[in-house]
């Protein structure tokens, strides 16, 4: 059997704090922390993140109920995170089952909620979008497809 060429794995957002960051990404959109790893000085995400001396890393998977840590969240200590440039130039899209409570616990967190717009799909599907910044400027955009039979 012959291996793809590619396998998407997964998502990957920056965040001060993780309790913080965990309260929308767990507690609102439904994910579950699958592993954590603390900070290791030779972490190759220092690297690739271009983090400055001094940053430490924390790092979090989260699932969902069919998908394996398909996200991940990085808490970046000891330095301070820079404001995300706008335009944004990465988002993650999240098809939710419910958007309304998702909006609701979104608020209620002080999150920025984006006006509800109506989803066109490239096949003729109605749905809903809503984007949603998080504590750190990630953009999240969750939808909803109504008529998905």
């Amino acid at each position: 059997m012959t291996k793809a060429q590619v396998r998407f794995q997964r998502a990957n957002f920056l965040v001060a704090d993780m309790e913080r960051a965990l309260t929308f990404y767990r507690d609102v959109l439904g994910f579950t922390e699958e592993f954590r790893l603390g900070h290791n000085p030779k972490s190759y995400s220092l690297a690739v993140f271009d983090m400055p001396v001094g940053a430490e890393l924390a790092f979090v998977t989260l699932s969902t109920e069919s998908q394996v840590r398909v996200m991940a969240l990085t808490e970046v200590k000891g330095v301070e995170l820079t404001a995300v440039p706008h335009p944004r130039r990465s988002a993650i899209v999240l098809e939710v089952a419910d958007p309304d409570a998702v909006m609701a616990g979104a608020r209620k967190l002080g999150l920025h909620v984006y006006e509800e717009e109506v989803l066109r799909t490239h096949d003729g599907r109605v749905g809903r979008e809503i984007g949603i910044v998080d504590f750190d400027d990630n953009l999240v955009v969750i939808y909803l497809i109504e008529d998905a039979g």
